[in-house]
């Protein structure tokens, strides 16, 4: 099947409607009918201001990244990036072509 890869990174402190926002992200693409996503929190990385974060005992709390991600069909994917746009949340995405499915393991019996 032919879609998206769609990855969102957000402050790992970052909120909307008072949740943080990887899980509101989460939440609303589940009750989309989105069959999957997952949230990675960074070990470390820099964005736009070239700052270095790292997961570090004295780094503050809340400047890493969670990246936020689904496979999605190219209708699913726009329907979420009209969410957000609705909703006024500024989060940095990748939207990226991708063909995806589901295995099927080989039996090893011939058809017939």
């Amino acid at each position: 099947m032919d879609g998206s890869f769609l990855r969102f990174y957000v402050r790992e402190d970052q909120r909307h409607d008072h949740r943080l926002l990887w899980e509101w992200l989460l939440e609303q693409a589940n009750r989309m009918g989105i069959r999957g996503g997952s949230a990675f929190r960074a070990l470390a990385g820099f964005g736009q201001h070239h700052h270095l974060h790292e997961d570090r005992f004295f780094e503050l709390a809340g400047t890493l990244t969670v990246e936020v991600e689904f496979i999605v069909t190219d209708d699913e994917a726009q329907k979420l990036l009209d969410l957000l746009k609705a909703e006024k949340i500024c989060v940095f995405h990748a939207q990226i072509p991708a063909q995806f499915g589901i295995t099927v393991p080989d039996t090893g019996e011939a058809s017939a």
